[in-house]
């Protein structure tokens, strides 16, 4: 499955700070149907991710009946993202975004 949403950047003030992008609530119905087929434990989903010219694997987060997006500060500084910008992310969910665009 693939997505693609766009939201804002916020900061996470925790003993280990993050920055994220929330969800969409279509988007979070749509991963929570095939949650359980990819899941590894705790509610985190591994995905592909992809913002502008960068991709990278993660693990979407629960939080507050949603999904969050953790940005890497590498992927932040790749490509010039600060908390309050919106960005547009493009997810794979259960498949890898670079076997999908070939």
């Amino acid at each position: 499955m693939e997505l693609e949403f766009a939201g804002e950047v916020w900061f996470w003030r925790g003993p280990a700070p993050w920055h994220f992008v929330t969800v969409p609530e279509e988007g979070c119905a749509a991963i929570a149907e095939v949650a359980a087929e990819v899941s590894y434990g705790w509610g985190m989903i591994p995905v592909d991710a992809e913002i502008g010219g960068t991709r990278w694997t993660t693990s979407l987060w629960p939080k507050d009946g949603r999904y969050v997006v953790p940005l890497k500060t590498w992927v932040r500084k790749a490509e010039g993202i600060d908390v309050g910008e919106v960005v547009t992310v493009r997810l794979g969910v259960g498949q890898s975004l670079v076997e999908t665009s070939l």
